[in-house]
């Protein structure tokens, strides 16, 4: 299992992170590390068919603006953005962002909060429990 789950980690590395605009070749080792974290709140998707855009504006002034864009298989993209003189700590603000913006998007498919997924329960697995005895035998 430990075995898997690196090479599951290997690959969200090499292939979703995307560096883009802003940051030079010689910072893509220390960005994929920073955003290896994302690994766990993204691996229900297969790291072939998710996206994740590292941008920088403004570098060099007094609030760099770090943009982290994310496209997942089946979901709305997530943008998530961070300004903040220091290129790290902005960095990481947009990666506690995206987190935060995956967790509401998790809990919103949750039985809880979605009526439809709600009316299966263990009595009534097929559906909706019907109050007028429909489903008894006769």
């Amino acid at each position: 299992m430990r075995k898997y789950a690196s090479q599951q980690r290997d690959a969200f590395r090499e292939n979703a992170i995307h560096v883009g605009v802003g940051f030079v070749a010689k910072e893509h080792p220390h960005l994929v590390e920073m955003l290896s974290a994302l690994g766990p709140h993204l691996g229900k998707w297969d790291p072939r068919h998710v996206d994740l855009d590292v941008s920088l504006q403004d570098r060099g002034g007094k609030e760099q603006r770090v943009t982290l864009r994310t496209i997942l298989p089946g979901q709305p993209p997530l943008v998530a953005v961070a300004a903040n003189p220091d290129i790290n700590r902005a960095l990481s603000e947009a990666k506690r962002e995206l987190i935060r913006q995956l967790e509401q998007q998790k809990s919103a498919r949750e039985p809880m909060n979605n009526r439809r997924l709600r009316r299966a329960t263990i009595r009534h697995p097929g559906g909706s429990a019907s109050p007028d005895g429909a489903g008894t035998a006769t």
